[in-house]
């Protein structure tokens, strides 16, 4: 009986990791067809660009062709005064996206688990999420200056709506019998915070955060074009204004990957942490 248990364990063991590849390999393929589309659209992108620039059917220089932009990408990564623009808007986007971030975890807490304030203020906040922010660059200059703090003021006000509006949804979802424990146990406000609604509001706050970073470059960028004399906004329009098309396209695309860059990275911590939790 020995030997023929001994007998059976390869054959287990075969038929294991038979199964699990084949559970693997539809998953594979599928992640492979995910890619596969992705770098098809995107060569198809660049295939369409490379037409219309060298058809000339816009104005000269306004399309430039990829490698006229391949190049510029290069020189604009060798040059050092990059760098140091890059970490003036870098600072105000982090410490925009800190302050909206906080104040619209806070002001989402608070909407989600009161009705009569939601009921008083909510409305304010689906009113005023999708008023274009630029608006209010005036009062912000005006409040903070012409340096950074109006900038950081922009983009913690362009990230404060969709995080307050994601958190406040998300209380609403928290399961009723969590509260009741909370609850059931005298939980303090904090408490209740700390244990309950922060660990089950993961998504939404990391949903909220994800927009939020969005909308913080965005309305740094903005402010930065229009009152700035340092940052990548400035780049940007300085760009334009001498009309070198190719320098403006190679600072867009590289703002283009810092932004997937740290949006991937706030979506692989969330699942990440999902992971453990699970």
């Amino acid at each position: 009986m020995a030997a023929a248990r001994l007998g059976n364990e390869p054959v287990r063991g075969r038929a294991a990791r038979r199964s699990f590849v084949d559970f693997a390999s539809p998953a594979r393929n599928r992640l492979r067809s995910i890619w596969a589309l992705r770098v098809a659209i995107i060569a198809a992108v660049l295939a369409i660009w490379e037409v219309v620039a060298e058809s000339g059917w816009l104005f000269r220089d306004v399309v430039p062709t990829v490698p006229v932009i391949a190049r510029a990408v290069a020189r604009l990564l060798a040059d050092r005064s990059f760098y140091s623009n890059l970490a003036v808007t870098g600072a105000e986007i982090v410490a925009a996206l800190a302050i909206g971030g906080i104040a619209g975890l806070v002001a989402g807490l608070v909407l989600g688990g009161n009705r009569f304030l939601a009921r008083a203020y909510e409305g304010f906040i689906y009113y005023l999420g999708p008023t274009p922010k630029i608006i209010f660059f005036p009062i912000m200059i005006l409040w903070f200056g012409v340096g950074p703090g109006s900038k950081i003021a922009m983009g913690a006000l362009s990230a404060f709506f969709p995080i307050v509006i994601s958190v406040a949804s998300g209380m609403r979802q928290i399961a009723p019998v969590l509260l009741h424990v909370g609850k059931s146990f005298r939980a303090t406000p904090w408490q209740m915070t700390r244990t309950i609604y922060l660990p089950a509001m993961r998504t939404p706050i990391v949903n909220g955060f994800r927009l939020g970073l969005g909308l913080a470059i965005i309305g740094a960028l903005l402010a930065e074009t229009k009152l700035s004399n340092r940052g990548l906004g400035y780049l940007i329009i300085q760009s334009y204004t001498t009309f070198d098309m190719p320098r403006m396209y190679a600072l867009l695309i590289v703002l283009f990957v810092i932004a997937i860059g740290l949006n991937a990275l706030i979506g692989r911590y969330a699942v990440s942490d999902r992971a453990r939790s699970s």
